[in-house]
């Protein structure tokens, strides 16, 4: 149960935008969204915090979007991981790759450039932080560090998603749990307190 009521539509009259954008896509408005509405200069600068870092640069959306969900499974906020598996189908993510993004380091539908950011995703989450000076070995074999800058900055972003959805016990949409449930299920990804 989530434990902050998302506001409806009609109190929140200044994001209306989301709504007809959800519309648009035929989906629903996050419920996260809906809770932060209630401090609305936090929505608006995590909006435009979310945009600009996940947006295109050096680094691939794909793998930005591969990141925020690795980071987020590994975190264990199965809201953020859900949300992530929609978007990356909707991103145009291969099926059988988003099917097997939790065995990314033996999958060889994974390159080692993925591989290396997407350890850097597991391990920069754990607590205390498990990032070692071989990874960034790794890293550096692939990205320099503006582009490693943007893997962090995916990777501190939805570290504040995180901890918020599953402080919140968020309540899950529709279609991001069916996609969850369909892609990630196998991996061990379960709705719990999102239900």
């Amino acid at each position: 149960m989530t434990r902050i009521r998302p506001l409806d539509r009609e109190e929140m009259p200044e994001f209306e935008d989301l709504f007809i954008d959800a519309e648009d896509r035929g989906r629903e408005v996050p419920n996260l969204l809906r809770v932060l509405a209630r401090k609305p200069t936090i929505l608006k600068a995590l909006r435009e915090l979310r945009r600009v870092t996940i947006a295109e640069g050096r680094v691939s959306k794909e793998l930005k979007n591969m990141v925020a969900q690795v980071s987020s499974l590994s975190a264990g906020c199965n809201y953020c991981a859900a949300h992530n598996a929609g978007f990356a189908i909707d991103m145009g993510i291969l099926p059988e790759k988003e099917d097997q993004i939790w065995n990314y380091e033996t999958s060889e539908l994974f390159c080692e450039a993925e591989r290396a950011a997407l350890r850097l995703a597991q391990n920069a989450v754990q607590s205390p932080n498990a990032v070692t000076d071989e990874d960034f070995v790794q890293l550096r074999q692939f990205f320099d560090d503006e582009q490693i800058v943007e893997l962090l900055s995916v990777i501190g972003v939805f570290g504040f998603y995180n901890r918020v959805n599953d402080t919140l016990a968020t309540k899950l949409e529709l279609h991001p749990k069916s996609v969850a449930e369909k892609y990630l299920g196998d991996q061990g990804w379960v709705v719990g307190k999102h239900e």
